[in-house]
Protein backbone atom coordinates (compact mmCIF):
# COMPACT_ATOMS: atom_id res chain seq x y z
CA UNK A 1 0.00 0.00 0.00
CA UNK A 2 0.88 3.91 0.10
CA UNK A 3 1.64 6.32 3.02
CA UNK A 4 3.09 9.55 3.82
CA UNK A 5 6.32 8.40 5.55
CA UNK A 6 8.48 11.15 7.36
CA UNK A 7 11.82 10.99 5.71
CA UNK A 8 13.68 12.90 8.50
CA UNK A 9 12.20 15.58 10.73
CA UNK A 10 11.95 18.62 9.17
CA UNK A 11 9.63 20.99 7.54
CA UNK A 12 6.50 19.78 5.07
CA UNK A 13 9.14 18.93 1.83
CA UNK A 14 10.11 15.47 4.26
CA UNK A 15 6.60 14.28 4.11
CA UNK A 16 6.51 11.43 1.12
CA UNK A 17 3.93 9.79 -0.45
CA UNK A 18 5.55 6.23 -0.75
CA UNK A 19 5.21 2.80 -0.92
CA UNK A 20 4.75 0.69 2.39
CA UNK A 21 4.20 -2.42 3.76
CA UNK A 22 0.83 -3.52 4.18
CA UNK A 23 -0.52 -3.64 8.20
CA UNK A 24 -0.69 -6.59 10.01
CA UNK A 25 -4.01 -8.62 10.27
CA UNK A 26 -6.40 -7.22 12.86
CA UNK A 27 -5.91 -9.09 15.64
CA UNK A 28 -7.96 -9.68 18.42
CA UNK A 29 -10.59 -6.50 18.64
CA UNK A 30 -9.11 -4.64 15.79
CA UNK A 31 -10.87 -3.75 12.87
CA UNK A 32 -9.24 -3.33 9.11
CA UNK A 33 -10.03 0.38 7.54
CA UNK A 34 -10.05 0.90 3.38
CA UNK A 35 -9.45 4.44 4.34
CA UNK A 36 -11.60 6.80 1.76
CA UNK A 37 -9.94 10.16 3.58
CA UNK A 38 -7.60 11.48 6.66
CA UNK A 39 -7.82 14.87 8.15
CA UNK A 40 -5.11 17.25 8.87
CA UNK A 41 -4.50 18.26 12.84
CA UNK A 42 -1.66 20.32 14.26
CA UNK A 43 -0.81 17.48 16.21
CA UNK A 44 0.97 15.98 12.40
CA UNK A 45 2.41 19.01 12.25
CA UNK A 46 4.29 18.30 15.71
CA UNK A 47 5.27 14.56 14.69
CA UNK A 48 6.20 15.56 11.45
CA UNK A 49 8.76 18.10 13.10
CA UNK A 50 10.58 15.49 15.22
CA UNK A 51 8.08 16.57 19.06
CA UNK A 52 5.22 14.45 19.01
CA UNK A 53 5.97 10.55 18.74
CA UNK A 54 3.29 8.00 18.04
CA UNK A 55 2.29 5.69 21.23
CA UNK A 56 3.88 2.62 21.74
CA UNK A 57 2.70 0.12 19.14
CA UNK A 58 0.56 2.79 17.08
CA UNK A 59 1.46 3.20 13.58
CA UNK A 60 4.28 5.46 12.40
CA UNK A 61 2.68 7.60 9.77
CA UNK A 62 0.60 10.79 10.58
CA UNK A 63 -3.22 10.55 10.74
CA UNK A 64 -5.31 10.78 13.95
CA UNK A 65 -8.71 10.66 12.21
CA UNK A 66 -9.96 8.59 9.09
CA UNK A 67 -12.97 7.72 7.11
CA UNK A 68 -13.64 4.70 5.03
CA UNK A 69 -14.83 1.25 4.71
CA UNK A 70 -14.26 -1.89 6.96
CA UNK A 71 -12.02 -4.06 5.08
CA UNK A 72 -11.92 -7.04 7.36
CA UNK A 73 -12.61 -7.77 11.12
CA UNK A 74 -10.60 -9.56 13.97
CA UNK A 75 -11.52 -12.24 16.41
CA UNK A 76 -13.81 -10.91 18.82
CA UNK A 77 -15.00 -8.02 17.11
CA UNK A 78 -18.80 -7.78 17.72
CA UNK A 79 -21.14 -4.72 15.86
CA UNK A 80 -18.49 -3.97 12.63
CA UNK A 81 -19.09 -6.02 9.01
CA UNK A 82 -17.09 -5.96 6.26
CA UNK A 83 -18.37 -3.22 3.99
CA UNK A 84 -19.91 -1.03 6.55
CA UNK A 85 -19.04 2.89 6.27
CA UNK A 86 -17.05 4.12 9.09
CA UNK A 87 -14.91 6.63 10.53
CA UNK A 88 -12.58 5.98 13.15
CA UNK A 89 -9.96 7.92 15.91
CA UNK A 90 -7.05 6.70 15.44
CA UNK A 91 -3.35 7.10 17.30
CA UNK A 92 -1.57 7.50 13.66
CA UNK A 93 -2.27 5.86 10.59
CA UNK A 94 -4.47 7.78 8.84
CA UNK A 95 -2.30 9.47 6.16
CA UNK A 96 -2.21 5.89 4.65
CA UNK A 97 -4.43 3.65 2.72
CA UNK A 98 -5.20 0.94 4.68
CA UNK A 99 -5.37 1.30 8.68
CA UNK A 100 -5.81 -1.09 11.78
CA UNK A 101 -7.48 -0.10 14.51
CA UNK A 102 -9.34 -0.85 17.70
CA UNK A 103 -13.35 -1.53 17.26
CA UNK A 104 -13.87 0.98 20.07
CA UNK A 105 -12.38 3.47 18.33
CA UNK A 106 -14.95 2.52 15.27
CA UNK A 107 -18.04 5.11 14.90
CA UNK A 108 -20.65 4.70 11.47
CA UNK A 109 -20.72 7.44 8.93
CA UNK A 110 -23.66 9.87 10.02
CA UNK A 111 -26.78 10.03 7.90
CA UNK A 112 -25.89 12.85 5.61
CA UNK A 113 -22.43 12.98 6.20
CA UNK A 114 -20.65 12.22 3.05
CA UNK A 115 -17.84 9.87 3.82
CA UNK A 116 -15.10 12.05 3.17
CA UNK A 117 -16.26 14.82 4.93
CA UNK A 118 -16.39 12.07 7.82
CA UNK A 119 -12.96 12.21 8.21
CA UNK A 120 -13.20 15.52 9.52
CA UNK A 121 -14.88 14.49 12.80
CA UNK A 122 -13.43 11.68 15.08
CA UNK A 123 -10.62 13.71 16.46
CA UNK A 124 -12.45 16.87 16.97
CA UNK A 125 -15.52 15.66 18.22
CA UNK A 126 -13.96 13.45 20.85
CA UNK A 127 -11.29 16.56 21.56
CA UNK A 128 -13.92 18.52 22.54
CA UNK A 129 -16.68 16.26 23.92
CA UNK A 130 -14.36 15.17 26.27
CA UNK A 131 -12.78 18.51 27.26
CA UNK A 132 -15.55 20.89 27.38
CA UNK A 133 -18.54 18.95 28.47
CA UNK A 134 -17.16 16.14 30.42
CA UNK A 135 -14.57 15.62 33.33
CA UNK A 136 -13.68 18.95 34.81
CA UNK A 137 -14.78 21.34 32.71
CA UNK A 138 -18.41 20.19 32.47
CA UNK A 139 -20.24 23.06 30.55
CA UNK A 140 -23.63 23.21 31.14
CA UNK A 141 -26.87 25.57 29.56
CA UNK A 142 -26.64 28.73 30.41
CA UNK A 143 -23.17 29.34 30.94
CA UNK A 144 -20.52 30.94 28.40
CA UNK A 145 -17.62 28.86 26.96
CA UNK A 146 -14.42 30.97 25.05
CA UNK A 147 -13.03 29.21 22.40
CA UNK A 148 -9.47 30.18 20.78
CA UNK A 149 -8.53 29.33 17.06
CA UNK A 150 -12.54 29.78 16.68
CA UNK A 151 -12.04 29.29 12.80
CA UNK A 152 -10.12 26.09 13.16
CA UNK A 153 -11.37 22.45 13.02
CA UNK A 154 -11.43 21.89 16.54
CA UNK A 155 -12.82 25.65 17.19
CA UNK A 156 -16.14 25.37 14.47
CA UNK A 157 -16.86 22.15 16.27
CA UNK A 158 -16.75 23.32 19.68
CA UNK A 159 -18.67 26.62 18.79
CA UNK A 160 -21.46 24.27 17.30
CA UNK A 161 -21.70 21.91 19.76
CA UNK A 162 -22.11 24.11 22.80
CA UNK A 163 -24.86 26.78 21.01
CA UNK A 164 -26.54 22.69 20.65
CA UNK A 165 -26.11 22.47 24.14
CA UNK A 166 -27.63 26.04 24.83
CA UNK A 167 -24.11 27.70 25.90
CA UNK A 168 -23.00 31.19 25.35
CA UNK A 169 -19.75 31.13 23.26
CA UNK A 170 -17.08 33.80 22.74
CA UNK A 171 -14.31 33.33 20.54
CA UNK A 172 -10.75 34.60 19.71
CA UNK A 173 -9.76 34.39 15.84
CA UNK A 174 -7.19 36.44 13.58
CA UNK A 175 -9.60 37.65 10.51
CA UNK A 176 -13.07 39.17 9.89
CA UNK A 177 -13.64 35.83 7.73
CA UNK A 178 -12.69 33.61 9.87
CA UNK A 179 -15.14 35.60 12.75
CA UNK A 180 -17.66 35.91 10.46
CA UNK A 181 -17.95 31.98 9.88
CA UNK A 182 -18.09 31.78 13.68
CA UNK A 183 -20.94 34.44 13.68
CA UNK A 184 -22.37 31.98 11.18
CA UNK A 185 -22.08 28.71 13.34
CA UNK A 186 -23.90 30.50 16.32
CA UNK A 187 -20.62 32.17 18.25
CA UNK A 188 -22.02 35.03 19.77
CA UNK A 189 -18.80 37.18 21.25
CA UNK A 190 -16.10 37.76 18.51
CA UNK A 191 -12.74 39.03 18.90
CA UNK A 192 -9.95 39.34 16.37
CA UNK A 193 -7.16 38.96 18.67
CA UNK A 194 -4.87 41.12 16.31
CA UNK A 195 -7.01 44.10 17.49
CA UNK A 196 -8.38 43.29 20.84
CA UNK A 197 -7.54 42.00 24.09
CA UNK A 198 -10.24 39.30 25.01
CA UNK A 199 -9.39 39.23 28.77
CA UNK A 200 -10.40 42.75 28.47
CA UNK A 201 -13.83 42.32 26.33
CA UNK A 202 -14.67 39.24 28.66
CA UNK A 203 -13.33 40.09 31.73
CA UNK A 204 -14.77 37.79 34.88
CA UNK A 205 -17.37 36.57 32.28
CA UNK A 206 -16.18 32.82 31.06
CA UNK A 207 -17.18 29.82 32.73
CA UNK A 208 -14.88 27.15 30.36
CA UNK A 209 -11.69 27.81 28.44
CA UNK A 210 -11.04 25.48 25.45
CA UNK A 211 -7.31 26.86 24.63
CA UNK A 212 -5.25 26.02 22.22
CA UNK A 213 -2.22 28.50 23.16
CA UNK A 214 -0.98 27.27 26.59
CA UNK A 215 1.87 29.65 28.01
CA UNK A 216 1.05 33.16 26.37
CA UNK A 217 -2.95 32.94 27.23
CA UNK A 218 -2.72 31.35 30.87
CA UNK A 219 -2.72 34.53 32.11
CA UNK A 220 -5.16 36.10 30.11
CA UNK A 221 -7.55 33.19 30.16
CA UNK A 222 -7.69 33.76 34.04
CA UNK A 223 -8.68 37.03 34.05
CA UNK A 224 -11.54 36.38 31.63
CA UNK A 225 -12.90 33.39 34.34
CA UNK A 226 -16.08 33.71 36.13
CA UNK A 227 -15.64 32.39 39.17
CA UNK A 228 -15.26 28.74 39.68
CA UNK A 229 -13.74 28.93 35.99
CA UNK A 230 -12.75 26.33 34.08
CA UNK A 231 -9.82 26.37 32.26
CA UNK A 232 -8.63 23.46 29.52
CA UNK A 233 -4.83 23.67 27.65
CA UNK A 234 -5.38 21.31 24.83
CA UNK A 235 -2.39 23.26 22.68
CA UNK A 236 0.31 24.72 23.66
CA UNK A 237 0.90 26.68 20.08
CA UNK A 238 1.73 29.89 22.43
CA UNK A 239 4.59 28.09 24.56
CA UNK A 240 4.86 25.19 27.14
CA UNK A 241 6.02 27.85 30.30
CA UNK A 242 3.79 30.48 32.07
CA UNK A 243 3.55 31.86 35.20
CA UNK A 244 0.28 31.97 37.10
CA UNK A 245 -1.12 33.98 39.77
CA UNK A 246 -2.23 31.05 42.18
CA UNK A 247 -3.46 34.43 44.48
CA UNK A 248 -6.21 34.58 41.34
CA UNK A 249 -7.09 31.77 41.07
CA UNK A 250 -7.72 31.03 44.32
CA UNK A 251 -9.91 33.96 44.60
CA UNK A 252 -11.80 32.81 41.73
CA UNK A 253 -12.25 29.22 42.93
CA UNK A 254 -10.72 28.41 39.48
CA UNK A 255 -9.63 25.11 37.52
CA UNK A 256 -6.81 24.65 35.46
CA UNK A 257 -6.54 20.92 33.34
CA UNK A 258 -4.06 19.95 30.44
CA UNK A 259 -4.63 16.93 28.32
CA UNK A 260 -4.13 15.30 25.44
CA UNK A 261 -6.37 11.96 23.70
CA UNK A 262 -3.91 10.48 21.63
CA UNK A 263 -1.72 8.75 24.61
CA UNK A 264 -5.08 7.55 26.22
CA UNK A 265 -5.29 4.31 26.98
CA UNK A 266 -7.53 1.85 24.74
CA UNK A 267 -10.35 1.79 27.08
CA UNK A 268 -10.84 5.73 28.08
CA UNK A 269 -10.61 6.31 24.28
CA UNK A 270 -13.27 3.94 23.56
CA UNK A 271 -15.49 5.12 26.04
CA UNK A 272 -15.12 8.86 24.83
CA UNK A 273 -16.02 7.39 21.19
CA UNK A 274 -18.90 5.45 22.94
CA UNK A 275 -20.26 8.99 24.80
CA UNK A 276 -19.64 10.57 21.36
CA UNK A 277 -21.75 8.29 19.37
CA UNK A 278 -24.44 8.59 21.74
CA UNK A 279 -24.87 12.55 22.46
CA UNK A 280 -22.86 14.38 19.41
CA UNK A 281 -24.32 11.62 16.62
CA UNK A 282 -27.28 12.45 16.55
CA UNK A 283 -27.13 16.52 16.52
CA UNK A 284 -25.07 15.55 13.56
CA UNK A 285 -27.53 13.41 11.80
CA UNK A 286 -30.78 16.29 13.17
CA UNK A 287 -27.95 18.67 10.60
CA UNK A 288 -27.54 20.89 14.26
CA UNK A 289 -24.10 20.22 13.91
CA UNK A 290 -21.80 19.32 10.65
CA UNK A 291 -17.91 19.60 9.61
CA UNK A 292 -16.27 22.06 8.54
CA UNK A 293 -14.07 21.38 5.42
CA UNK A 294 -12.07 23.83 4.18
CA UNK A 295 -10.56 21.87 0.46
CA UNK A 296 -10.07 18.24 0.09
CA UNK A 297 -6.52 17.38 -1.81
CA UNK A 298 -4.74 14.51 -2.38
CA UNK A 299 -2.71 12.62 0.22
CA UNK A 300 0.17 12.71 -1.82
CA UNK A 301 0.09 16.70 -1.44
CA UNK A 302 0.10 16.20 2.61
CA UNK A 303 2.86 18.34 2.47
CA UNK A 304 1.06 21.66 1.03
CA UNK A 305 -1.91 20.72 3.38
CA UNK A 306 0.64 21.26 6.35
CA UNK A 307 1.82 24.50 4.57
CA UNK A 308 -1.34 25.50 4.97
CA UNK A 309 -1.90 24.58 8.48
CA UNK A 310 1.10 26.50 9.41
CA UNK A 311 -0.32 29.62 8.31
CA UNK A 312 -3.04 29.63 9.25
CA UNK A 313 -4.65 29.93 6.39
CA UNK A 314 -7.51 27.44 6.25
CA UNK A 315 -10.73 27.17 8.50
CA UNK A 316 -12.44 24.58 9.33
CA UNK A 317 -10.72 20.95 8.52
CA UNK A 318 -8.21 20.13 5.62
CA UNK A 319 -9.14 16.79 4.37
CA UNK A 320 -6.63 14.27 2.57
CA UNK A 321 -7.81 11.35 0.35
CA UNK A 322 -5.67 8.87 -1.29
Amino acid sequence: MRAITITEPGGPEVLAWSEVAEPAAPGEGEVLIEVAASAVNRADLLQRQGFYDPPPGASPYPGLECSGTVAAVGPGVRGWSVGERVCALLSGGGYAQRVVVPAGQVLPVPAGVSPVEAAALPEVVCTVWSNVFRGDSGLREGQTLLVHGGGSGIGTMAIQLAVARGARVAVTAGSAEKLAVCRELGAQVLVNYREEDFAEVLRGEVDVVLDIMGASYLDRNLRALATGGRIAVIGLQGGRRGELNLGALLAKRATVTATSLRARPAGEKAAIVAAVREEVWPLIEEGRVRPVVDRVLPMSEAGEAHRIVERSGHTGKIILTP
